[in-house]
């Protein structure tokens, strides 16, 4: 089984639980596992080179409805490639499409890390009290969580209300005046896509508590989800100290 991953988050759920050898196409954007073997980077999740691609005679191309685009995907069908295309706007959804793609993968029995996974958001508790949130996830311009999103939906199950989660958008853009006017607890600052750090982000929100965190915890849906409730749990807390 051949396997190019043009999502970061299906990277590293390929890379550590198919055969090795198995993923022999990764993007740029893929840093986890640091170690990817033999793997080719093939350009990045939104302009993937779709010759090098085809160039790697793979079995299966994994993707994501919104990591990655429409035309791109097409070109790699019209080329004879098949293409598995995930949809992820929620935790239950996300392991749903884990079990899908190692399944198309190879993967012969259920790896112990997406159990673990499943465990550790099966037993969370909210963190604190519930709290409104505003969730940027760009500077130039602003852009927010909306509605209907992965990274939503694992706020809300540690207790936070975004804002914004009734936006006709999934990915609004807000004018920061209009995000200060909303009057947050806190605002949730993750460092990717945009790399928010404490010397660039809390200081647009005078009012609010900042929460800096992991974006791979809060984006991804791979390995990192075992470890992503304790680790956005602990930003959270810290946001309030």
């Amino acid at each position: 089984m051949r396997v190019v991953s043009l999502v970061p988050s299906l990277t590293e759920a390929v890379a550590v639980s198919a055969a090795p050898g198995t993923l022999v196409g990764a993007t740029d954007w893929c840093t986890h596992p640091a170690d990817l073997g033999a793997a080719v980077r093939i350009g990045g999740t939104k302009n993937p080179d779709v010759a090098a691609v085809a160039a790697l005679r793979p079995d299966l191309v994994v993707a994501n409805e919104e990591e990655n685009r429409a035309p791109d995907l097409d070109a790699l069908r019209a080329a004879g490639i098949d293409v598995l295309v995930t949809e992820v706007r929620g935790l239950e959804q996300a392991f749903g499409e884990l079990d899908r793609v190692l399944a198309a993968c190879g993967v012969g029995s259920r790896p112990g890390w997406l159990d673990a996974a499943e465990a550790a958001w099966a037993h969370l508790r909210p963190y604190g009290p519930p709290r409104t949130a505003v969730v940027p996830v760009w500077r130039r311009p602003w852009m927010v969580l909306g509605r209907d999103t992965f990274a939503g939906d694992l706020l809300a199950r540690l207790g936070i209300r975004n804002v914004y989660a009734g936006h006709a958008e999934r990915y609004p853009r807000v004018p920061l005046d209009e995000l200060n006017a909303a009057a947050p607890d806190l605002v949730v600052l993750p460092d990717e896509p945009y790399r928010f750090t404490r010397d660039d982000g809390p200081e647009a929100f005078p009012g609010a508590a900042a929460a800096l965190v992991d974006g791979r915890h809060l984006t991804w849906y791979g390995p990192s989800l075992a470890e992503a409730p304790a680790s956005l749990a602990r930003a959270l807390r810290a946001a309030h100290r």
